[in-house]
């Protein structure tokens, strides 16, 4: 049986749309969705420790630092600069 998929708009405060979380999702810049398994569970890379893709920002510590999740431009993208 396949795991269930699920899409979320990259604005949505959850743990798996933050810049900051490690865990296994598909990120698509250009529609501004993260898929990722219900179950899914990563590392929240700022305060170190276990974190399921779901969790709400809302309800996470006083040190949660959530990031918008932006893809890195190609080089020589039109409109967008890149680090150097």
């Amino acid at each position: 049986m396949k795991k269930k998929k699920l899409i979320l708009p990259a604005e949505v405060k959850v743990c798996a749309t933050c810049s900051y979380w490690d865990g296994e999702r598909l990120v698509d810049g250009e529609l501004g969705l993260v898929v990722i398994s219900a179950e899914c569970a990563g590392e929240c890379m700022v305060q170190e420790k276990p974190s399921p893709g779901l969790a709400e920002v809302r309800r996470q510590a006083a040190d949660c630092l959530w990031e918008h999740l932006a893809p890195d431009a190609a080089p020589g993208e039109p409109g967008k600069t890149s680090a150097s």
